[in-house]
């Protein structure tokens, strides 16, 4: 796994937003940089019209594939002085990088499937090792449960969706916890990811490596469904996001 490197500024190529109130922002890609899918990187704003207490650094997760050639980070938009100078940044804008770092990456025995269960934005590094897996045909199986308010929240839902359908080995279930709220017609599953809805796509609770990435609270509940469904706790990998 590539070691960290503190490199040179990298420039804002583009900006999209990708869901509700949620941004993805592709910076250039330095020669020679190599990363894992599932990894992450710290970013410095350079001399910000906006600063406050929580401070110029972040860490987000590569949402972007590393055979992709650029660099990829999505994240909510909070009321933060951070996130209003990268919402508001001009492309060319330069930003130091930090990566990569994190250990949670796809694990190697291609004979045990995978499974993340994600909310909100911790759907970023399940993308970056979908899609990795899916171009390096690792053959791995992997399952994508992706739980959301509604579905203008949910993040590459439509790339996902057409991921999933393209490939035998990708499973990808988004589910709903607020239609009320919805301005969307949804007819897919709904409510938060229990034992019940694992169990409708996953034949043996047992048998993969699980992924859990959201907010803390999802963190915390998804640990509690995986212990009493007897998931062994050394087949549990976690990411936290707090204050994205």
């Amino acid at each position: 796994m590539s070691e960290p490197v503190s490199l040179p500024a990298v420039k804002l190529l583009a900006k999209e937003a990708v869901a509700s109130n949620t941004m993805s922002f592709r910076f250039e890609k330095p020669t020679g940089f190599e990363y894992t899918a599932g990894q992450f990187a710290d970013y410095t704003l350079l001399n910000p019209p906006e600063t406050d207490a929580e401070g110029d650094i972040r860490g987000f997760s590569f949402s972007s594939a590393p055979f992709e050639p650029f660099l990829q980070a999505t994240t909510r938009l909070r009321d933060t002085a951070f996130k209003h100078v990268l919402r508001d940044a001009a492309i060319g804008t330069e930003v130091l990088l930090d990566a990569p770092w994190g250990s949670f990456t796809l694990h190697h025995k291609v004979e045990r499937p995978a499974v993340f269960l994600t909310g909100g934005i911790g759907i970023t590094p399940a993308r970056s090792i979908v899609l990795q897996s899916v171009h390096d045909v690792t053959g791995h199986s992997i399952t994508v449960f992706d739980s959301n308010h509604t579905p203008q929240e949910a993040a590459f839902l439509d790339e996902l969706t057409r991921v999933a359908a393209e490939n035998d080995r990708i499973t990808y279930v988004p589910t709903m916890s607020g239609l009320g709220d919805s301005r969307h017609q949804w007819a897919g599953e709904t409510g938060h990811i229990d034992a019940a809805m694992l169990s409708r796509y996953v034949d043996d609770l047992a048998a993969p490596i699980y992924y859990v990435c959201g907010p803390g609270a999802m963190v915390k509940a998804m640990r509690g469904v995986l212990d009493a469904a007897g998931v062994d706790s050394d087949d549990i990998r976690t990411e936290e996001f707090t204050g994205y």
